[in-house]
């Protein structure tokens, strides 16, 4: 679903007039649903992806708050920015380097008759992996504390207006936002 597509414009008006109507609680439920059909309209199957980074994230920043051993804190990090980059990596380069072994075995006069896998980039998957690893690194220097809001922090990383072309948003700039109560938009 492209942003100057028929099917956002009525994705955003009906997200819009729903988020006046209902309670306050349930808005970023509203907005995770919203950011995850948005998603899932490229192509679902990468939804698994988005939540695999988000509870990988989500989890490790809960652990790195609660410790101040900084060996432990760093091997947090170690894991969240493996787990996120090598997602990345995987989708990103995975077609390149099947084809330089390939080329590389053909060259050497070896069969490199394997079949290639073709690997479908994951839209936004930069954005997201980069947003999300932000969250960690600010919870490792000690410029953010995690939140306990699963809901929130899903929201921080799915959210729809810039999942698939940013920006990449801070987290202590852009994750409040979504663990407190927001006031309904004026009626007029």
């Amino acid at each position: 679903m492209a942003f100057n597509s028929v099917q956002y414009a009525i994705l955003l008006m009906v997200v819009f007039a729903l988020y006046r109507v209902v309670k306050r609680r349930e808005q970023n439920l509203l907005l995770l649903v919203a950011s995850y059909l948005f998603y899932g309209f490229w192509d679902w199957r990468f939804l698994s992806l988005l939540w695999i980074s988000t509870i990988v994230d989500f989890l490790v920043g809960k652990r790195m708050g609660l410790s101040d051993d900084p060996v432990v804190r760093k091997r947090l990090l170690i894991t969240s920015m493996g787990v996120n980059l090598g997602i990345l990596g995987f989708f990103k380069y995975f077609g390149f380097f099947a084809e330089s072994a390939a080329e590389l075995l053909g060259g050497l006069g070896l069969e490199a008759d394997f079949a290639t896998l073709r690997i479908v980039l994951p839209v936004g998957i930069s954005f997201y992996t980069f947003q999300t690893m932000s969250y960690t690194i600010d919870i490792y220097r000690r410029e953010i504390e995690p939140t306990d809001n699963l809901l929130g922090f899903a929201v921080f990383v799915a959210f729809f207006p810039q999942l698939v072309a940013g920006p990449i948003e801070r987290a202590k700039r852009l994750l409040p936002q979504f663990l407190t109560d927001r006031p309904k938009v004026a009626a007029g």
